[in-house]
């Protein structure tokens, strides 16, 4: 199935994207912020496995996932999260070299931008970190609206960021696509009315994305062209 099979025949008038498993494997710069602060903390390491299935929620999440060394993080302060996430900020701030672009990413963005498809990148991600990461994978041309964990006082699994772009766009959801990795991808776009692709090789927490039953899953975007 192709993406036109769900739009009769067209492509989308909008199409919207998480960032991090979806386009870009961020997981060895996030794991190493974490193991940084970690090691600040007089903590062991997590490694960039445990980080793996920890990430998609938002860095204040991850932090949390990583001082429980597990992914339930009820018993964790809030004091202990506020210093920790402001180690882990800082740690991650201005290095993102060993974050990598997916397959298969670039040729499928061309092909919508060629189209004329809108695009919109809604993501968990501190929004101060979308602009500098974008930019140093050559991304920052392609999205009109960027949405990050910070910028509504929401974020994915709730639909509300998915409607604030579409609203912007001048878009229904049934003209409307959203892609993406993870549970809450899934979600957020089911709760928005927003037909959803997943991709089967991002991250979500260990567990395998068809369970959610996307609209389509594919290995690689470009396979959707």
């Amino acid at each position: 199935m192709l993406l036109r099979d769900l739009f009769a025949g067209e492509l989308p008038k909008l199409a919207m994207f998480d960032l991090d498993g979806t386009l870009i494997d961020s997981v060895p710069d996030l794991a190493g912020a974490v193991d940084v602060m970690l090691g600040q903390l007089g903590r062991a390491p997590a490694g960039v496995d445990k980080v793996r299935h920890w990430v998609g929620n938002g860095a204040r999440v991850l932090v949390r996932r990583a001082l429980a060394d597990d992914i339930e993080h009820a018993s964790i302060s809030e004091g202990d999260t506020e210093q920790a996430l402001a180690l882990f900020l800082e740690a991650y701030a201005g290095d993102h070299s060993r974050s990598t672009l997916y397959p298969g990413v670039r040729p499928f963005l061309d092909a919508l931008q060629q189209a004329g498809v809108p695009l919109a990148l809604v993501t968990n991600k501190p929004s101060r970190f979308v602009p500098e990461l974008l930019a140093d994978k050559q991304l920052d041309g392609y999205f009109r609206w960027l949405v990050g964990g910070d910028t509504l006082p929401v974020q994915k699994p709730d639909p509300a960021a998915l409607n604030w772009v579409m609203q912007r766009a001048g878009v229904v959801a049934g003209q409307a696509l959203f892609v993406g990795d993870s549970r809450s991808d899934v979600l957020a776009a089911k709760a928005a009315g927003v037909p959803v692709v997943a991709v089967s090789y991002g991250y979500n927490h260990g567990q395998p994305i068809a369970a959610e039953n996307p609209d389509l899953l594919v290995d690689s975007l470009d396979a959707l062209i």
